[in-house]
């Protein structure tokens, strides 16, 4: 059998201390015996979920810094090339959601904080780490987006905002480096993790949300299976699926149709958006 590209490479990840980034780190130790350099900030979140990869814990390594400051990725940069160390694959996955609410009602420092977490910092990762990617035989970008970056969702105007541009970059990227570095962008809809952590009411944790988030074992899956296969746009989950179907043929009433959905829900999560 044929080996696929993936198999021993070096990965970074950031984001990686639970959720979806240490997820994916995890099935690409599990499956591929990837090296998983990760990037987080709770140090004792990441040493605990590094106890699951048993056996596997060496090939899991981590550095702690805030990813929306150039200046640590130039220092991760210069950690990198100091040690002699090929990156074969980033994925930029780190980013969060603002709570549901209408524009006005964000602060100058929550603008601030959703744009360089979620997106400039995707900017600063590609850019300092591009030379040495470059430099391996298979190299690769996977940026993180969101369904929410297909299609305007009432209330997250800056969350939104973040994923409409890292598509937009990521698509660019694709153009840029044609047929030299594989890029591709990852358009979920919600997976169960703590994304609706900062969101107001008791809804964010109730049963009916939960039952409409992607689980997340099964996006890890989706997710290795389709980088392994180079798949350049990757949506699913149905609304995933959902968002990117009414709004590439219904570009106009999509953002229109999908108020009407989560007014109608009547969540208390989105009371400071429609009352």
């Amino acid at each position: 059998m044929r080996k696929n590209w993936l198999q021993g490479k070096t990965v970074v990840i950031s984001g990686a201390s639970g959720g979806l980034g240490f997820s994916v780190a995890k099935l690409l130790i599990e499956k591929y015996n990837c090296k998983v350099i990760g990037i987080a900030r709770n140090e004792k979140k990441l040493l605990s979920a590094i106890e699951s990869l048993g056996d596997k814990k060496s090939n899991f390594t981590f550095k702690l810094f805030d990813v929306s400051i150039k200046e640590n990725w130039i220092d991760f940069y210069n950690y990198l090339a100091e040690n002699n160390t090929q990156i074969d694959l980033l994925i930029n996955n780190a980013g969060f959601m603002l709570p549901f609410a209408k524009f006005d009602k964000y602060s100058d420092n929550e603008i601030d904080e959703i744009i360089k977490t979620n997106f400039t910092s995707i900017v600063y990762s590609t850019k300092t780490l591009l030379p040495l990617i470059k430099k391996s035989s298979t190299p690769a970008v996977v940026n993180i987006s969101s369904a929410a970056g297909l299609c305007a969702v009432v209330g997250e105007s800056m969350y939104c905002a973040t994923k409409f541009a890292v598509k937009g970059f990521t698509e660019t990227l694709q153009q840029d480096y044609k047929k030299q570095i594989y890029v591709a962008g990852i358009y979920p809809g919600f997976i169960r993790t703590n994304i609706l952590s900062r969101q107001n009411g008791k809804a964010k944790d109730g049963k009916l949300v939960k039952r409409f988030m992607y689980p997340l074992d099964k996006a890890t899956k989706k997710i290795v299976k389709r980088i392994a296969k180079k798949k350049k746009r990757i949506v699913f989950g149905f609304q995933g699926r959902t968002i990117s179907f009414i709004s590439r043929f219904f570009p106009k009433s999509a953002p229109s149709m999908i108020t009407k959905v989560l007014k109608a829900s009547k969540l208390d999560m989105f009371d400071d958006v429609f009352n």
